[in-house]
């Protein structure tokens, strides 16, 4: 069987794509930051779906949790594809955040991606085969959130993952990557990150396990970026072509008084 380590496993969208991996047959590798989570998690998919589950727990705003991760994906049995979904928001605006939580955010929507890929393109690159999944979104197309490094960050991992799955080193070795970009997704992300969900309406919001699976879909397709849904698609077009200048004035301003 082959063997899948996904990331953020236990919450939102991470644990969406366990589901699907397992309901298709996969061995997983769930990482996250709570031992008794991962473990609850795992007992369900292997029970359910009687796929062999590993657990990880690590924290990967840390040296320590990236290592223990880039240690795994170095070692056996090889991780064939690797979901990079672990990623934090916040809703308080820029100057209320705090430059170390902004530290925080970086270190695990970034610097997290960033070694994580590097480790698992060092095993893939050798066989010749692999795939990765980077988890984005339609957020970092444009300023849709004003006041937020979250847009930011995201539109790292959208240049990132465009630059390396388009380049001749991952395309010779057969390596499939691909960035994903949800727009509004019911998921824990927001409560965590104390975000409203009454906003937007709910015809915008994205159901976790079709966006998973839209997702792993396209990355099997060939697919560099996954936009699932019409909507979004029309959303990302319009970041990518209006004026950026246009695009400013309909952004979410989240140090606005009506935020």
């Amino acid at each position: 069987m082959p063997t899948a380590l996904v990331t953020g496993a236990t919450a939102g969208l991470g644990k969406a794509f366990t589901r699907a991996l397992a309901e298709q047959g996969w061995d997983l590798v769930l990482v996250a930051r709570s031992g008794t989570d991962l473990e609850r998690h795992a007992a369900r998919l292997a029970l359910g779906h009687g796929t062999r589950v590993d657990v990880l727990p690590a924290d990967l705003t840390t040296d320590e949790g990236c290592a223990a991760v880039t240690a795994r994906l170095a070692g056996d049995p090889a991780v064939d594809l690797l979901v990079n979904n672990a990623g934090i928001g916040y809703e308080r605006p820029f100057l209320d955040t705090g430059i170390e939580a902004e530290e925080r955010l970086l270190d695990l929507n970034v610097r997290a991606v960033l070694r994580l890929t590097n480790a698992a393109l060092e095993q893939m690159t050798k066989r010749r085969s692999g795939a990765i999944l980077n988890v984005a979104s339609v957020a970092g197309l444009g300023p849709a959130w004003l006041s937020s490094t979250y847009p930011a960050s995201k539109a790292w991992i959208i240049g990132f993952t465009e630059s390396l799955a388009t380049s001749r080193q991952v395309r010779s070795a057969g390596i499939r990557m691909t960035a994903l970009l949800p727009g509004y997704t019911r998921t824990e992300f927001h409560q965590r990150a104390g975000i409203p969900t009454t906003f937007p309406p709910a015809w915008l919001w994205l159901d976790a396990d079709d966006v998973a699976r839209t997702a792993l879909q396209d990355l099997r397709r060939g697919k560099v970026l996954s936009i699932p849904s019409s909507r979004y698609k029309i959303a990302a077009w319009g970041l990518r072509h209006l004026p950026r200048a246009l695009s400013r004035k309909f952004a979410w301003d989240i140090s606005g008084p009506a935020h």
